[in-house]
């Protein structure tokens, strides 16, 4: 998306389509006649991203003018009501579009451009020709002031569209050993990928990715991504992204229903991948890892079974009660993995339990830590970025749920609290560093459309993290 600025005003400047923003307060009789007899014919509130569109005749230079709903004008409405104006412009096959920004500061230039982003993107590779949407090509700001710099919201959509491309992907395009392709990638001056393939898995004993993993047909893989900046970084984080690339449930099946979308369960991964993609741009003075354990759960002869146990890779024994429950294997050893590399913080993410979507819904990402600065970090970064989050609590009393009759630790702990439960058991895979676990299960895909985000993946908290990290 080609993004530019101009001082014309929106009655003057030519084009397809002019977007005005109207929030509920605002003055509405500086408007031409046309909008103004629209509106009240439409009897338009201006609720957040409530919308109208309509030609212009000849009321201002551009064609047509979408009128859309900012609410009380606070940045959560701001974002509701541009990413429904990038995803009417992509149902409209709009491809160059104009947004009034009038008055805009430069957090408000970069939510915008991210919002219409979010809500213009298809995913419709698979589509025949004539029956896919044109995104948008260019999208140009009316600003009263010289333009700020968008270099940083570029990198951000670019990281972000990865994400949703790759989570949106099937199964038969991303799979551990393409998904490792895709971070390979990324390689760059600043960027090492390492890659280990199931022989490596084996030998150097990561026990869950390799139980995963050793029931299909693409075999699985451990991927180590490595940011390092120019100079001496001022803090050293790693991140790790549960890569289960197709959920089957293994020999604790899911239903046909409960499998149709998952697909979207390496969403952890695809964030991680996101992320340094970013980076790759950004170049933060922060050192970064980003840690990605890839692997396929399904039913054939040599799945793991239930009463199995497990070694990780810290040497912890792991009994299986539920090979459903596998994304928390495979981060096991991630996070293992990552004790060891000497990071100030450890951030992981999995589409891990279906308890944290009846708990929170779709838009909030659950965050689990007991660390009380790192949470306000990365909930003030979620803030910053117009992304939802939520802590839930992480209390010792509920590890007894987790003890095993024959290993060190069983992988599920029951019905109750089993969000909680599912972090508790992540919590015994960290030492030495801060951490905390995003269960991203609602926020990373949606089923069907929500907040004018199209169904599929949402490349969620890829803008908070990065924000954190540049912090």
């Amino acid at each position: 998306m080609n993004i530019l600025f101009s001082k014309d005003s929106y009655q003057s400047v030519t084009g397809n389509t002019v977007i005005l923003l109207l929030a509920k307060d605002a003055d509405r009789s500086t408007l031409p006649n046309n909008i103004q007899n629209a509106l009240s014919l439409h009897d338009f509130k201006a609720k957040a991203g409530s919308l109208l569109f309509f030609p212009s005749f000849g009321s201002i230079a551009a064609d047509r003018i979408m009128i859309v709903g900012s609410g009380d004008g606070s940045m959560y409405d701001l974002r509701i009501a541009v990413r429904a104006a990038g995803h009417k412009a992509r149902a409209s096959n709009i491809t160059e579009a104009i947004i009034n920004g009038y008055g805009f500061n430069d957090e408000q230039v970069h939510a915008t451009i991210s919002s219409f982003a979010a809500g213009n993107y298809r995913f419709d590779k698979y589509k025949e020709e004539g029956k896919r949407t044109s995104a948008i090509s260019s999208l140009t700001l009316l600003l009263d002031r010289d333009p700020p710099s968008v270099e940083e919201a570029k990198h951000l959509l670019a990281g972000r569209t990865l994400c949703r491309d790759v989570v949106n992907a099937p199964a038969a395009e991303i799979y551990p050993e393409s998904l490792a392709q895709v971070a390979l990638s990324l390689q760059s001056e600043h960027i090492s990928v390492m890659v280990w393939d199931e022989k490596k898995l084996k030998a150097e004993g990561m026990g869950g990715i390799t139980a995963v993993g050793q029931g299909s047909s693409k075999p699985p893989r451990f991927i180590h991504l490595h940011y390092k900046p120019a100079g001496n970084p001022r803090k050293k984080i790693a991140l790790a992204g549960k890569g289960v690339t197709f959920d089957s449930g293994g020999l604790s099946l899911k239903s046909s229903a409960g499998m149709q979308t998952m697909r979207c369960d390496m969403a952890g991964s695809g964030t991680v991948l996101g992320v340094f993609r970013a980076l790759r741009d950004l170049q933060p003075d922060v050192e970064v890892h980003g840690l990605i354990g890839a692997a396929e759960n399904m039913c054939g002869a040599n799945s793991f079974k239930l009463g199995d146990i497990l070694t990780a890779y810290n040497g912890k024994t792991i009994e299986i009660h539920n090979t459903d429950a596998e994304g928390r294997l495979v981060l096991a050893d991630c996070l293992s993995y990552g004790s060891k590399l000497g990071v100030d913080a450890m951030v992981d993410l999995a589409t891990l339990t279906g308890a944290c979507v009846v708990a929170l819904g779709n838009y909030y990402t659950a965050l689990f830590t007991n660390v009380e600065s790192l949470s306000e970090q990365l909930q003030t970064a979620a803030g910053n970025r117009g992304e939802g989050m939520w802590q839930l609590p992480l209390p010792d009393f509920y590890k007894p749920m987790l003890k095993a009759e024959w290993a060190d630790i069983k992988n599920v702990g029951g019905r109750a609290a089993g969000s909680i439960t599912a972090a508790l058991f992540l919590s015994e895979f960290v030492t030495d560093t801060d951490w905390a676990h995003f269960d991203i299960a609602g926020s990373a895909f949606y089923d069907k459309g929500f907040q004018h985000f199209a169904p599929g993946a949402t490349g969620s908290m890829v803008e908070t993290l990065c924000d954190w990290i540049c912090s």
